[in-house]
């Protein structure tokens, strides 16, 4: 028969034609499937015909291994936030869940195992996941809007994150002095997972 290309894994069914029997080396039986492993090996039939007359061909079965591929390290977002998918370590890849190989998107609220299939270039195919996480923002809450005279003394303390940064040189639970007239200050509240989001007071 033809010489053979399959991946590892693969059965393998070897035939010999023009004989009566068969018996063939490397412990294979005629017509009977094997698996063989990595690498290329010559496997060599001696047909016997129904005179006794003896004669032996060979065929060469190659075995790929599969391709080493990779999804990547798992990845932890907030919500909003742009994930791009690559997987490494064969010629083509195919992702479940609508995601294109290398191209942005934007994925939904919680944790979703997507999964990649690579291709070899000798058409050997193996998977690999990664996990991306997805986390809500916070809501950071910058306190009620206040009205002092002129001169007093201001607090502004947000709620609501772990950690806060205030615009106007403002620190968070920080008395200080606000100039007359109506200023926004606006906090950028830090959540545990890196998260952030926003919120302002007026200050009269």
């Amino acid at each position: 028969g033809a010489d053979q290309t399959v991946c590892i894994g693969t059965a393998v069914t070897l035939n010999g034609t023009g004989a009566t029997t068969y018996t063939w080396d490397n412990g294979i039986t005629d017509g009977t499937a094997f698996t063989p492993t990595v690498g290329t090996t010559t496997y060599t039939v001696t047909g016997t015909d129904a005179n006794g007359c003896v004669n032996t061909d060979q065929v060469d079965v190659t075995v790929n291994p599969l391709p080493t591929v990779s999804a990547g390290a798992d990845q932890t977002v907030c919500i909003g936030t742009a994930v791009t998918l690559s997987g490494t370590g064969a010629a083509t890849y195919t992702w479940d869940n609508g995601v294109t190989n290398g191209t942005a998107f934007t994925p939904a609220l919680g944790t979703i195992t997507y999964t990649v299939t690579g291709t070899d270039v000798n058409g050997c195919v193996n998977t690999d996941q990664v996990d991306v996480t997805v986390n809500t923002l916070p809501i950071v809450n910058a306190g009620a809007d206040q009205t002092f005279c002129q001169g007093a003394s201001v607090i502004l303390t947000a709620t609501g994150t772990v950690t806060y940064n205030w615009d106007n040189g403002v620190t968070n639970g920080v008395s200080f002095v606000p100039a007359v007239g109506t200023i926004t200050y606006t906090v950028t509240g830090t959540d545990a997972n890196g998260c952030v989001d926003t919120d302002q007071a007026n200050v009269t």
